[in-house]
């Protein structure tokens, strides 16, 4: 979606993130699939638009139970609407529950999403954007946005359904000739690798994607004390609201209870209220089944002696399906409830509250930021710190605590897409320390050894996204995410919705500031060299990258000056190199390697430490030919910037001519 190479590449995708790329109104293109100049393309040429990055073929199904020759894939043809229906329409008489039909897929955690969304027509159509039909500029070509990972992405497909029997194989609306529900779950099948990716999921997943907000989740047997005050919250905030009963086993799934509530079942809470029941105030909440099939049975949950014309009004507005219960035998009956808060931008305009949010986009790579968990001391500091500020207190008038409410969400990337590599979700999780010191300092082993967390997730898991809402003074604290095993790689997105106002900081550095993520060379190392020099040879590269670092005039060739200070740099970085070789090996691991660059006088920010382990790195180890190597690049570079840097700025322009010098 942006360029990939390293550091400029992010660089480049924080300039576009700044620009308002990622929103809804500027999406990112998927693989640079523009939906208009597409369209137009194939308008032109009078030829229906057939997707080169999702091919009518047998691997964009699945890759195990709906892998190529499998049996559930046998006979599948690929057909557009114009093919199946004599009058296909896009949407008939608006998005409703109905379009929502599952097929052949356990997708149901999604379709549960989609038909919750059917509730917000301003949310739908920011996934479902307006003007498609099979009738105005008809070309075979649909687009759909989802929110991934902190921005949105617009998804171009073209029309042609898998159908095995004359039927759609997946998603269908029970209008015959309505194809939106379809063509969306196929999108999100692009999105995410193939339709068989799709396969199990949690519907606060499917929440996320089409709203951009940040989901929490309760079980109901352990609910916090202030539920009812958060779920009212929530309420006011636009948030959705789902809630579920667990099963127990295959047999259990749509089984109905005896207050006739559906197992394995996804509801959608609606509403609050508190009324007089039998001279008390009783505590009631609105619940909606999606699908408008099953209420529960009058009993417990009805109340027939509420005033008249408290009765009136809890009537009023209810859609089909809907009902109301005690807010105690809600937590008695149902499982879980998932509270999806959305972003100020996904809000009406005349919404009184909203989540005040951070996020910061961060990677776990082996040797430089995969640290593991707190269980893992010696590498737990390596992972990428956040620092969050709380300033202001909850303004709740019955709590008399005085703490801030905040959110905070860690979500790993891309993770579906590996299922076809055999790989699947990570196990992770965060902890938060209390700290006050300065911006950008990357706090080491000693501080992690000698304070405790003041919170954390509430578990280490493999779920996409792991999020705990907690309550803290007012005050400075670091954000430290991680796996729970050292050494797994991913991609992740870390992000901070508070009630309150507050501030983050990153120990890395931005575009920015780009003259901070180098410091001086320290002009004197401590210790003289008491021994030679022992080395069986630098390589090839390393002496043309030493020649080029001391070579002044250009000339490709070294002095006798010139060679007696490369010489007196050798000698003490091998000085540092020995401090930090532990096991005297003759080779550091990635770890010691990180320690020996900051003590040879670079601190550098955490992409810069996973470049320099990938570049110079041998299954993790470094030997002192490429230390030495590493080194004089980074001094070559540092250099190059201050001399290009002429008016101290912190940025500096280059001549391609400069640039290939450096």
């Amino acid at each position: 979606m942006y360029p990939t190479g390293g550091i400029s590449a992010s660089i480049y995708a924080n300039r576009l993130r700044a620009e308002g790329m990622g929103s809804n109104e500027q999406a990112v293109h998927f693989a640079n699939q523009d939906y208009e100049a597409l369209k137009q393309q194939c308008l032109e040429s009078g030829c229906l638009f057939e997707d080169p990055c999702f091919p009518a073929e047998p691997p964009s199904l699945g890759f195990k139970e709906l892998a190529p020759y499998s049996s559930k894939t046998r006979d599948v043809e690929w057909m557009r609407p114009t093919e199946l229906a004599d009058d296909p329409q896009f949407i008939v008489g608006g998005a409703t529950r109905t379009d929502i039909c599952q097929g052949a897929l356990g997708d149901c955690w999604l379709l549960a999403a989609i038909a919750s969304l059917t509730l917000n027509e301003k949310l739908l159509h920011r996934v479902v954007p307006h003007g498609q039909s099979f009738q105005d500029d008809y070309a075979g070509i649909f687009h759909f946005q989802f929110w991934q990972f902190g921005e949105w992405v617009d998804i171009v497909i073209d029309d042609r359904l898998p159908v095995k029997d004359g039927e759609l194989m997946f998603v269908h609306s029970a209008e015959g000739n309505e194809f939106w529900s379809a063509l969306l779950e196929k999108a999100y099948a692009k999105l995410n690798g193939s339709y068989e990716a799709l396969s199990g999921g949690s519907t606060t997943e499917g929440f996320e994607d089409f709203t951009g907000g940040v989901s929490e989740m309760y079980e109901l047997r352990r609910a916090p004390k202030d539920l009812y005050r958060i779920i009212g919250k929530a309420l006011d905030r636009g948030s959705l609201l789902g809630c579920s009963i667990d099963i127990t086993s295959a047999f259990d799934m749509e089984a109905v209870t005896f207050k006739k509530l559906v197992k394995g079942h996804a509801y959608s809470v609606t509403g609050l209220k508190e009324v007089d029941f039998q001279g008390q105030m009783e505590r009631l909440i609105r619940v909606r089944n999606p699908w408008g099939q099953v209420c529960p049975s009058k009993g417990k949950c009805s109340f027939y002696n509420i005033d008249p014309s408290e009765r009136e009004d809890l009537h009023l507005k209810m859609e089909d399906g809907e009902f109301w219960m005690s807010f105690n035998e809600f937590k008695r009956q149902f499982s879980r409830i998932e509270i999806c808060n959305l972003t100020p931008d996904a809000l009406s305009e005349d919404s009184l509250s909203h989540w005040n949010t951070m996020k910061f986009y961060g990677t776990w790579r082996r040797g430089s930021t995969a640290g593991g968990c707190r269980n893992h001391p010696n590498t737990f500091w390596i992972n990428p710190q956040y620092k969050i500020t709380l300033l202001e207190e909850d303004d709740d008038p019955e709590d008399d605590e005085v703490a801030c409410s905040f959110l905070v969400a860690l979500m790993q990337k891309d993770r579906r897409r590996y299922r076809r590599q055999g790989q699947d979700m990570h196990t992770i999780g965060f902890a938060l320390y209390e700290y006050r010191g300065c911006q950008n300092v990357h706090l080491k082993k000693n501080f992690f050894l000698s304070h405790s967390s003041c919170a954390r997730s509430e578990t280490f898991i493999n779920l996409r996204e792991v999020s705990t809402r907690l309550r803290l003074p007012p005050g400075e604290y670091l954000v430290v995410p991680s796996t729970f095993e050292p050494g797994k790689e991913a991609d992740f997105v870390l992000r901070v919705f508070t009630e309150k106002q507050s501030e983050t900081e990153y120990e890395e550095i931005t575009e920015d500031d780009i003259d901070d993520s180098f410091k001086s060379m320290f002009a004197q190392l401590a210790g003289e060299v008491n021994k030679d020099l022992k080395t069986d040879g630098f390589s090839m590269e390393s002496c043309r990258t030493m020649v080029n670092l001391m070579d002044k005039d250009g000339s490709a060739r070294l002095g006798l000056v010139e060679f007696q200070i490369l010489w007196n740099k050798i000698r003490k970085w091998l000085v540092i190199f020995r401090e930090f070789d532990l096991d005297k090996s003759g080779a550091m691991s990635s770890y010691e390697m990180r320690l020996a660059v900051e003590a040879a006088g670079f601190k550098l920010n955490n992409r810069l430490n996973q470049v320099l382990v990938a570049r110079y790195a041998d299954n993790e180890m470094i030997d002192f030919d490429n230390f030495i190597c590493c080194l004089v690049k980074l001094e070559t570079m540092f250099r190059s910037f201050q001399q290009l840097d002429r008016d101290g700025s912190g940025t500096a322009e280059m001549t391609l001519t400069e640039v290939s010098c450096v």
